[in-house]
């Protein structure tokens, strides 16, 4: 029998009138947070959260059915009030559209009301979406790589910014890592950005080799890899105040770099960051004063040039750049990495789980395994991604490493047989 939806709720916002349709329901299961708690949720760090989004084109990531569900990129902006400003962005592939820009809490109220968990800026302002005025750099774990670690390698970039006359701005990703966002004046292309970062990541990797890496495909990485290529024109990541898709709905906390020493990523959630704001206001509240020159930067990636260290590996999507290296992975070159692939699919739950069918066939091989021995690739196409898992074998001895074997599961990009994802699996950010 069917029921008739709840009435929306409408808020009053600065003015404006925001409905919330079907505000009772529920997007954080274990958590039992609703779409009407993300609504006030953004509401009470809008402050914050248009600082860090605020003025910028932003994706649309939406999650209309809760975290379990199935979620999807929306860079067009959809119907929507005549108050919802958006801007033209040109992708690299050359097509147009419209992107969200945020001005006032209520767009986020807006926003949120569509399923958007996460604020996803360009690095850009809308007056000017060529120069960008942020560096973003991404410390990524690889799997087994702890909280400590992440921390140790986030000191030496502070202290690496600093050498250059940069101020870094750290904040906790609300997944495994940790952001650190770098103001710059508005005089340099995203190439520039881009290639500043990668000189970024090789100092870093240079003054603590044991913990971080600027290498760009998985089998080469450990411990911490500072993702280079999110500088790149038309990425984009998690701003600061954004709500994860993570069971304890924590999110993406701006920290000062001594609270950094002590907190924990579970420590910020959507039920605790709106307290923590109140009484302490935006720890970033002063990122927009201190812009900085990527001049030393650059020099220093001439320099690497010079020395024989010239671009590195751009992402997937992108036509092939002057100056790149060859972008086929290492295992598809000579290589010395003993690497088989285990199974590919568009559910990455089905993918692990047929990792785990292969572990309880070759059970002595399997316990040999270091934990970055194990490659989880999210591998993106036009509309959906799917995931691939490898494993590299260099710690298993020769007698005891199991052969290439048929692909378990072998489902490859989306279901073979309807062409599309099964629901809950992740679709990819188009490319344009």
């Amino acid at each position: 029998m069917a029921t008739d939806k709840p009435a929306p709720v409408v808020l009053a916002v600065g003015g404006r009138e925001v409905a919330v349709s079907n505000p009772h329901k529920v997007y954080f299961p274990e958590a039992g947070i609703t779409k009407l708690d993300l609504v006030h949720y953004y509401l009470a760090v809008a402050e914050g959260a248009l600082r860090a989004a605020g003025g910028r084109p932003n994706v649309l990531v939406r999650y209309a059915d809760g975290i379990h569900g199935e979620f999807f990129f929306q860079k067009r902006a959809p119907a929507r009030p005549p108050w919802i400003e958006v801007v033209e962005l040109r992708f690299p592939s050359g097509r147009l559209a419209e992107e969200v820009v945020p001005r006032d809490a209520a767009a986020l109220a807006w926003m949120a009301n569509l399923g958007c968990l996460e604020l996803h800026p360009h690095p850009v302002r809308a007056d000017d979406l060529e120069h960008p005025d942020e560096l973003r750099i991404d410390l990524d774990p690889v799997p087994g790589v702890e909280w400590p670690q992440l921390q140790a390698v986030a000191r030496v970039v502070r202290q690496a910014l600093a050498d250059v006359s940069l101020v870094g701005w750290p904040k906790t990703s609300g997944s495994r890592g940790i952001h650190v966002n770098v103001r710059i004046h508005r005089r340099w292309s995203f190439d520039q950005v881009r290639r500043a970062a990668l000189a970024l990541a090789r100092e870093v990797e240079r003054r603590t080799p044991a913990l971080a890496t600027s290498k760009w495909w998985k089998e080469e990485r450990h411990g911490v890899f500072l993702d280079y290529n999110q500088n790149a024109k038309d990425r984009t990541v998690a701003s600061a105040y954004s709500v994860r898709p993570k069971p304890d709905a924590r999110v993406s906390a701006p920290v000062t770099w001594e609270e950094l020493e002590s907190c924990q990523p579970e420590d910020f959630t959507l039920r605790t960051m709106p307290l923590r704001f109140a009484a302490l206001g935006d720890r970033h509240a002063g990122i927009d004063d201190h812009a900085g020159s990527l001049e030393t930067l650059l020099e220093l990636s001439a320099r690497h040039e010079a020395q024989g260290l010239g671009d590195a590996p751009w992402p997937p999507h992108y036509r092939k750049q002057a100056g790149e290296p060859p972008r086929a992975q290492p295992s598809r070159r000579a290589s010395s990495k003993p690497l088989i692939e285990i199974g590919r699919s568009a559910d990455k739950d089905e993918a692990l789980a047929g990792l785990e069918r292969w572990k309880a066939r070759h059970p002595q091989a399997a316990a040999l395994l270091a934990p970055a021995d194990v490659l989880v690739d999210a591998m993106r196409g036009r509309h959906t991604t799917w995931t691939r898992v490898r494993v590299n074998l260099e710690h298993v001895p020769e007698p005891l490493r199991p052969a290439q074997e048929a692909l378990d599961p072998d489902a490859g990009p989306g279901d073979r047989v309807s062409g599309r994802p099964p629901r809950g699996s992740r679709r990819a950010r188009p490319e344009e």
